[in-house]
């Protein structure tokens, strides 16, 4: 599956659930690990693990192997590995914390709506 691709697959799963401030960053040229990074935080441990389970069951729907999946157990910072596309799922409090946007802040921010519409 192509990356942009990947990209909508995460960011329509995580607003079909709800998630809440949802971002995307152009990686490109400035992460070796992925292209993009979609982050988005829900308001309690539930709401973060559904969005995380509707990330990978639609990955793997379409055959997408994940390369990583992490912090479901807890459910405060769930990485999900989709290859060019990692997405972190965050709870609220643990998103205000680590604040990846702005350690990430030379990266470009791609419009959520853009990716919604394609």
């Amino acid at each position: 599956m192509k990356k942009n691709n990947l990209l909508d697959l995460a960011v329509k799963a995580a607003d079909d659930k709800k998630a809440l401030d949802l971002n995307v960053l152009d990686m490109e040229g400035i992460s070796l690990i992925a292209d993009y990074f979609v982050i988005c935080h829900g308001n309690s441990e539930k709401q973060v693990e559904a969005i995380a389970r509707e990330i990978k069951d639609r990955a793997q729907e379409e055959g997408i192997e994940l390369k990583r999946l992490e912090g479901l157990d807890e459910c405060r910072w769930v990485l999900i590995d989709l290859n060019d596309v990692i997405v972190h799922v965050f709870h609220k409090d643990e998103r205000l914390y680590y604040n990846l946007e702005k350690l990430w802040g030379d990266a470009r921010i791609i419009s959520v709506e853009q990716v919604l519409n394609t």
